[in-house]
């Protein structure tokens, strides 16, 4: 298992607040949704991948992925001067995937009929498959 370090924990926080930021301040019309879901810093702190998740259409985001690495450069930049380093890290942009890929499972689970579908607005009972289980209040006399 590869060791972590607590002072590269600290700069992941860090970036992923400020490039976060930084993705919402940018004017490019092609970007549309754009989350920093995370951001993972090489142990010298010299390089990062920065996982972001876009929501749209397949062309409307690879558009936005399109965009964002075009900002890179700006992206880069600002991180430079809000986080205080010896050596800026070169950043790599990639989408993350999990949400679909989670998404993907669970519809292979229903259609497998091992899950059904969340039914909105209606509350489970108690003993109910997924409902949360409360106990009985115990009587302190």
């Amino acid at each position: 298992m590869p060791r972590t370090y607590p002072r590269a924990e600290r700069v992941e926080r860090l970036a992923r607040e400020v490039l976060g930021e930084a993705l919402q301040d940018l004017k490019d019309p092609r970007i549309g949704f754009v989350t920093v879901t995370s951001v993972k810093m090489s142990p010298d702190l010299r390089q990062a991948k920065v996982f972001v998740s876009v929501l749209g259409a397949d062309e409307a985001r690879e558009a936005s992925m399109e965009a964002i690495r075009h900002a890179v450069p700006h992206l880069r930049a600002t991180l430079g001067r809000e986080v205080r380093l010896k050596f800026l890290p070169s950043l790599e942009v990639l989408e993350d995937t999990t949400a679909a890929y989670g998404e993907r499972i669970e519809q292979l689970l229903r259609e497998a009929g091992v899950s059904k579908p969340p039914v909105v607005g209606v509350p489970l009972e108690k003993g109910q498959e997924g409902a949360p289980a409360l106990e009985e209040p115990e009587d302190d006399r």
